[in-house]
């Protein structure tokens, strides 16, 4: 199989190849120039590899929560992408995407990613890996005050993301004993919505480029407080 994953949903922006097993990525941390950046990463890994986009079988992106900006430029470029190209799209969660990279990094089994979701609350949800080394959401994602976020049963949990670096102290002791890590600054990287969207594109879950939509949890993302 063949797939081009990207991500722009947080200060990182990336792109991701992968082809047969086998995953390419291009990676940078550099907030406000997603736009700038994500079409030539894109291009140099279809370039790398000798493809032109209407040879894979699929696109995917991270279609949120995070940062509004962010997750729409992946919504606006792999649309754009998808229907010139005539080829189907897995929107992957960013929180997914997220929870997968601390696992291939760290190994964690159960992990909780948050975003600082501003306004006062985070985003939010519960995975754990299964037998296929990929995470299973446990629950639903919420956007929600760290006081009233759901805990997840069980030991043995990590927090990761930007979420848990704002609302650290809230957090662990709502957590207590179940919570046995912390990595506050990892971001989402695009080689993980990749791996994530081949079991996606397997279950069926690909849609038409029109129906590729970003998903924020808070009608108000874009309004301030009053």
């Amino acid at each position: 199989m063949k797939l081009l994953a990207i991500e722009t949903a947080t200060e990182a922006c990336s792109a991701a190849l992968y082809i047969n097993g086998e995953i390419r990525e291009h990676y940078a941390v550099a907030p406000r120039q997603h736009a700038e950046q994500i079409l030539p990463m894109m291009d140099q890994l279809l370039a790398e590899a000798g493809l032109k986009l209407s040879q894979l079988d699929a696109l995917a992106f991270g279609r949120g929560p995070g940062s509004f900006t962010g997750v729409r430029i992946a919504t606006g470029v792999i649309q754009g992408a998808a229907f010139g190209a005539q080829l189907p799209v897995v929107p992957i969660s960013t929180l997914a995407a997220l929870a997968q990279r601390h696992y291939r990094m760290q190994g964690a089994r159960r992990i909780l990613p948050a975003f600082d979701a501003r306004m006062g609350e985070l985003y939010w949800a519960a995975y754990e890996v299964m037998d296929n080394d990929l995470v299973t959401r446990v629950g639903s994602e919420q956007v929600a005050t760290p006081e009233r976020v759901d805990l997840p049963a069980g030991e043995g949990w990590q927090g990761v993301g930007r979420g848990w670096a704002t609302y650290n102290e809230i957090l662990i002791q709502r957590m207590g004993a179940r919570l046995t890590a912390i990595e506050g600054d990892l971001l989402c990287s695009a080689q993980d919505v990749a791996r994530l969207a081949v079991r996606g594109y397997a279950a069926g879950e690909a849609v038409a480029a029109e129906l590729a939509l970003p998903i924020y949890l808070r009608d108000q993302v874009a309004k301030k407080p009053a």
